[in-house]
């Protein structure tokens, strides 16, 4: 029985996403570790990466809030690259500091799974896992920088899968995985600056301290270790 056209182009789309590409090179992979390195040192060029980096957190927030069986109400990006996720439920609990937590983790673990993909030579299917997250963000967004943000990141990345060669799809995906890998730890630090120059802050450890008995620099060291293993394992992986 022949297959209708429809069904032979989901097919071959779904061919092309599961499809893997060879192992990238050592220099390859050394490569897209120094220029997102460079992203995430450079002042210049840190400032218009970490909005990557709060679509990462608020989407940890939201994702975490949902599985918590929080009903999601909207999530806002901010141009100073803050960013706001507003979830009902219980005020205190587990689902509630799971949530809370999952921001300032989010983004190395999100780079500890797109590490694990890489590394198993999944490159264009993780490419198409970011885009599949950032489409389900989107419907999220509840004001205009936002849908901007998302919209501008999701388009460089489906311009990635759509005209870059297999190779190049690897070494971009590559490049975002190690970014996210990076960025992690630097925003956690920037939290710790951020509170001790203002006393204190209503950040993401400030909330956690309320919510339990440990202070908010326990958190801050939580975050901190957490993306620092996430790094080290991711790197691991992808130069095995």
């Amino acid at each position: 029985m022949r297959e209708t056209p429809g069904v032979e182009a989901l097919a071959r789309f779904w061919e092309r996403v599961t499809a893997t590409v060879p192992d990238l090179s050592t220099t390859v992979l050394l490569g897209t570790a120094a220029a997102a390195a460079v992203l995430v040192l450079s002042p210049t060029l840190w400032r218009p990466a970490r909005n990557v980096v709060t679509i990462a957190h608020e989407g940890a927030h939201g994702l975490v809030a949902l599985a918590a069986g929080r009903r999601l109400s909207g999530i806002r990006l901010h141009s100073d690259t803050s960013g706001l996720t507003v979830s009902a439920g219980r005020p205190t609990g587990l689902g509630m500091v799971l949530t809370c937590a999952a921001g300032y983790i989010g983004p190395g673990l999100f780079g500890l799974g797109a590490a694990a993909l890489l590394s198993a030579g999944h490159a264009i299917g993780l490419l198409w896992a970011l885009l599949v997250l950032l489409a389900l963000l989107l419907v999220q967004i509840r004001n205009w920088y936002g849908l901007w943000s998302v919209l501008v990141t999701g388009g460089i990345v489906f311009a990635a899968t759509w005209w870059l060669p297999p190779a190049g799809q690897a070494a971009f995906a590559a490049l975002a995985t190690w970014f996210l890998l990076l960025a992690a730890p630097r925003a956690v630090l920037e939290l710790q600056t951020a509170r001790r120059r203002r006393g204190g802050t209503d950040s993401d450890a400030d909330q956690l301290a309320r919510l339990t008995p440990f202070p908010a620099l326990f958190w801050v060291g939580v975050f901190l270790v957490v993306d620092v293993a996430a790094l080290g394992l991711g790197a691991r992986w992808l130069l095995g």
